[in-house]
């Protein structure tokens, strides 16, 4: 290091994150069987896809609805929908 070389120092910009309380919603579903879970999915292709795929794979006893856009909002539930779904996964991609 050179005689008139500067030392600059920093901060971490990550900084120090204080621990929050987590907790549900909703109950938690431990029987999936023949549950309706329903998938909105909103972007690219390049993530749902294979989502779909593998959720579809490892729980066939689930019976999957989705719906797709490819806008950056969600396509809402009907009302018939709602009172037909335990549970909805909303995946957002882009």
């Amino acid at each position: 290091m050179a005689a008139n070389s500067k030392v600059y120092k920093c901060l971490n910009p990550v900084g120090n994150q204080e621990p929050v309380d987590q907790f549900s919603l909703a109950p938690r579903v431990n029987d999936l069987n023949g549950k309706t879970i329903h998938l909105s999915i909103c972007g690219e292709a390049d993530i749902w896809v294979p989502l779909e795929k593998r959720l579809k794979t490892d729980f066939p006893e689930v019976n999957w609805t989705m719906k797709k856009t490819y806008g950056i909002n969600p396509v809402k539930l009907s009302e018939e929908e709602r009172k037909t779904t335990d549970a909805v996964i909303l995946g957002v991609c882009w």
